[in-house]
């Protein structure tokens, strides 16, 4: 990502979901652009490999794995890291999960895991956050949302009721934090092609049909959205509050 050209040094970021994938693109943004870091995920194994492949580089980087389905863990993991950096300028809710099934076939169980990991761990993380922010009156949170937000997605309920709260969440938080000079927003990609995003998507016979109802007929890049966080968390995005950024090259822009 060599032609980022913000300049966060001096600033320190927690990122969820940063053990792969999307997060950890965004988690190795910040840090090429000079901010310290925390990151969670739930594998600590890959945590490790961040953070040795931060401090290689130079950087900074502090790890705590966590289980954001579980309330507690989400508040531990909140406290720690903003204890081990000392503050926290820029939250990134990142972390997210989707189990594909059609309303008939709903499993309570995974209803249950997908609100609590992609809207409840968001809210809870950002309670802890947002308070050590209003003493500074100073903050950025970055909810990582989805094209699932504004549109029905089959076989995807459970994730698009997950996406549109955390949309209506993000803009309650920032009428409720503005006037500590708190900022949130949130970015709503669509099919990005992580690893993950490459194996279920790759396939052009599942792939190819989505992408023709985009204009631009590709899919994002892990890189393409993390420099959307990172414009919103940076100065050029100053007045920018409350507002869902969508990027999904134009396939939100049309009706049919």
């Amino acid at each position: 990502m060599g032609d980022i050209s913000y300049d966060f040094r001096g600033k320190k970021a927690l990122i969820t979901g940063a053990s792969r994938g999307l997060g950890r693109t965004i988690a190795l943004a910040f840090v090429e652009a000079g901010c310290s870091i925390g990151a969670t995920g739930r594998d600590e194994i890959e945590l490790h490999n961040l953070s040795d492949q931060v401090r290689r580089n130079g950087g900074a980087c502090e790890t705590y794995p966590a289980e954001l389905s579980s309330a507690e863990e989400c508040i531990a993991m909140a406290k720690h890291l903003l204890r081990t950096l000392g503050r926290v300028d820029i939250l990134v809710n990142n972390a997210g999960l989707s189990f594909l099934e059609t309303v008939l076939d709903l499993d309570i169980d995974h209803w249950d895991t997908t609100l609590n990991v992609n809207l409840r761990a968001p809210v809870l993380i950002s309670k802890v956050i947002a308070e050590s922010m209003i003493e500074r009156k100073s903050g950025v949170i970055i909810n990582v949302s989805s094209n699932a937000s504004i549109a029905g997605i089959e076989e995807h309920a459970a994730y698009c009721a997950s996406k549109f709260a955390l949309n209506g969440v993000t803009k309650v938080m920032a009428v409720e934090w503005g006037k500590y000079n708190i900022r949130v927003n949130a970015v709503a990609p669509t099919i990005v092609l992580t690893e993950l995003g490459r194996r279920v998507w790759g396939d052009p016979e599942k792939g190819d049909p989505i992408k023709e109802r985009i204009p631009l007929h590709r899919f994002a890049q892990p890189e393409e959205i993390a420099k959307v966080v990172l414009f919103l968390a940076s100065d050029g995005a100053s007045m920018i509050n409350g507002e869902v950024i969508v990027v999904d090259g134009g396939g939100n822009a049309q009706l049919y």
